[in-house]
């Protein structure tokens, strides 16, 4: 069955390469798992858009050609990176701060916008997927299948939708199992202190990817 402008026969080793990108924990499902058990389901699902929406820049930056160039200008990705990095550690910051102020209790939720933009950001940064975006993705398109751009943008596509639906199994997942914890003042804390180590854990995991030693 043909999609779009895309070879059906790419189909099964693209949706195969997809989920072994996607469904292996890594740096998204670190955040999700976080925000969903800190701050519940709806926070799960809009983190799981927000990635979403990140993809939706990479897939389109992938048709304008910007992944290739992205990909041969290594200041550009490193400086991506530490950027990422020094967003996540603030993040890690003010969590773990909330934790010891308050215990969880009277601790407002961030507005959706903001949930959705710290998602969108995380997932930028993610070198995975850049990498996957940037290297893997072209190896899928085909001469003679129509514009490659669209068919960048198509396979993007496929990605993102597959992403959104496990994502957000993974964060409806977890804010289960957050709201299981959060019947005591003690475990709520633990959750929210095991969010702020997750994102400082993520930030240094992307600083030790920018600035390599050796």
């Amino acid at each position: 069955m043909e999609v779009g402008v895309l070879d059906p026969a790419v189909l099964p080793g693209y949706l195969l390469a997809v989920l072994l990108v996607t469904v292996p924990p890594g740096p998204d499902n670190a955040y999700i798992i976080a925000v969903a058990m800190d701050r519940g389901s709806r926070a799960g699902v809009l983190s799981a858009v927000g990635m979403s929406l990140g993809m939706l820049v990479h897939a389109t930056a992938a048709a304008l050609g910007l992944a290739l160039v992205l990909q041969s200008a290594p200041n550009a990705l490193t400086a991506i990176r530490l950027g990422g990095a020094a967003y996540l550690a603030w993040l890690a910051f003010t969590t773990l701060r909330s934790a010891r102020r308050s215990g969880h209790i009277g601790h407002a939720p961030p507005p959706d916008r903001q949930i959705l933009g710290r998602a969108v950001l995380t997932n930028l940064t993610n070198p995975k997927i850049i990498l996957f975006f940037a290297a893997f993705l072209p190896q899928f398109a085909r001469d003679g299948r129509g514009p490659a751009a669209l068919q960048f943008l198509t396979l993007g596509l496929i990605f993102l939708l597959v992403g959104l639906m496990w994502d957000s199994i993974v964060g409806l997942l977890a804010a289960r199992l957050g709201a299981a914890l959060r019947g005591s003042g003690r475990a709520a804390t633990a959750v929210t202190i095991t969010a702020g180590l997750t994102f400082a854990a993520l930030a240094l995991l992307l600083l030790l990817q920018a600035l390599p030693i050796g």
